[in-house]
């Protein structure tokens, strides 16, 4: 099957039910599949290893702990990561800060751009905004 054809394979990890549930239907309305998702740190770790998937967005805080482990990883495989997160970019470690943030709360408008920025596309290429 051609690349433009294929859904794009999106790692979902947030902790929050409510939000979980938004980001599953913001991933399907763009066409994509979910990967996920996952709220807790060691299921997104094991993830982060072994899932196939081309872009990733975490939830900074985990309840109470950091995915900064689990974006390491996903990096290390070449994956981008998308954060979202209360805390903005401020709030990001600086070997972090050329990553796409999304500030909660945040739109269908604002995910897909996130998307698009971290995969290099246009937003409208993906999820038709």
């Amino acid at each position: 099957m051609p690349t433009s054809e294929r859904k794009r394979h999106i790692l979902v990890v947030e902790d929050e039910a409510m939000i979980s549930m938004l980001l599953e239907d913001m991933v399907l309305d763009c066409g994509a599949e979910i990967v996920g998702p996952v709220a807790k740190f060691a299921d997104a770790l094991e993830l982060a290893h072994k899932a196939e998937f081309e872009v990733a967005v975490l939830d900074l805080n985990l309840n109470g702990t950091l995915s900064y482990p689990i974006a390491e990883v996903i990096r290390e495989r070449g994956i981008p990561v998308i954060f979202a997160t209360g805390y903005g970019t401020d709030g990001l470690l600086d070997r972090f800060s050329d990553c796409p943030t999304l500030q909660k709360p945040f739109s269908q408008q604002d995910f897909a751009e996130a998307v698009a920025a971290a995969c290099h596309q246009d937003a409208a290429d993906r999820c038709g905004s």
